[in-house]
């Protein structure tokens, strides 16, 4: 399992997770449910969970619906 990060236009980071899958490679975003993608190549997956993570935020915005976020622990 490979954790790598997409970062959004306003400088929102979004985990995502990159799995080997039967052969590909699977890529997810936990905290986006349902946002998830396959391809042949590690890469292949991170690009195409890049655009399934932009994707899925236009949507949540065009719907008036709220952005995830994840609370960190304030130091």
């Amino acid at each position: 399992m490979d954790k790598q990060y997409v970062e959004e236009e306003k400088g929102v980071i979004f985990e995502v997770i990159i799995e080997p899958d039967d052969g590909r490679f699977h890529a997810f975003c936990p905290i986006l449910k349902g946002c998830h993608t396959w391809g042949h190549t590690e890469a292949e997956a991170f690009l195409y969970i890049e655009d399934a993570v932009k994707l899925y935020l236009k949507s949540l915005i065009e719907d008036g619906e709220p952005i995830p976020s994840i609370s960190l622990p304030q130091v």
